[in-house]
């Protein structure tokens, strides 16, 4: 008998709760996040300043000058683009003058930096992008299309293969993600934005998120480790 699905025959299958797991760390990833950012998003900074114009303050005095500040629609869709050069800050981080806001600004100014910088694993991460799309869209299709051939392991290997690429996009995302945090704690208080009770609120809001790239690894790594648990085993026993 084989594994297909959730189910082992008649019976589910044990390694789906490797799937729960995942899952479940996303979920409470993604509400500490929005909780922490909602507190910190009513307590008003002392410069004045909105998460643009530190953005903007910020650039300038690292030396940056080719770097646009933008406005980007949704909730924490904050990013930093490093093919156009430009930081796009959403509705709740670009106009807003609270302790979270700026935080939020500042590390995608610790992105830019490090583009600056040629910081090696973010460049790295970029070089991932276009092979981890196809891994995360592809991979699970192809492991199907396996299982649908009846159990064609070449497919299936593909398919884990090229799955394992968008796992290590998320692995070599930490790394960057930290760094930028780091960045950003520093030049907030290098660069007189923020005072030493207002950095430990932009902390813990940086803290939060980067929690949310652990669940985000781990869970994928947890679906990594679930497919090769059911599929390597046919694989040797076909060999």
């Amino acid at each position: 008998m084989r594994y297909y699905g959730g189910y082992y025959g008649m019976y589910f299958d044990p390694t789906y709760l490797l799937v729960i797991i995942g899952a479940l760390l996303c979920i409470f990833a993604q509400m500490r996040v929005s909780m922490t950012f909602k507190k910190y998003s009513k307590v008003r900074s002392r410069s004045g300043l909105t998460g643009a114009q530190a953005a903007q303050r910020i650039l300038e005095l690292s030396g940056i000058y080719d770097v646009r500040v933008e406005h980007v629609r949704g909730e924490l869709t904050d990013h930093y683009d490093p093919s156009s050069k430009v930081l796009r800050l959403s509705d709740a981080t670009y106009a807003s003058t609270s302790v979270a806001a700026i935080g939020v600004a500042a590390h995608e100014c610790g992105h830019a930096l490090q583009h600056n910088k040629g910081y090696a694993p973010l460049s790295f991460r970029t070089a991932l992008v276009p092979a981890a799309n196809i891994g995360s869209k592809l991979g699970i299709p192809i492991i199907l299309l396996g299982v649908f051939f009846g159990m064609n392991q070449l497919f299936i290997q593909i398919g884990i293969w090229v799955f394992a690429i968008a796992v290590l996009f998320q692995v070599v995302t930490l790394p960057v993600e930290f760094n930028a945090s780091g960045r950003a704690l520093s030049m907030l208080g290098n660069y007189g934005l923020m005072e030493n009770d207002e950095t430990r609120g932009c902390r813990k809001v940086l803290s939060a998120a980067a929690l949310t790239y652990v669940a985000a690894a781990a869970s994928s790594i947890l679906q990594l480790l679930r497919l090769i648990l059911l599929f390597g085993n046919n694989s040797r026993r076909n060999d």
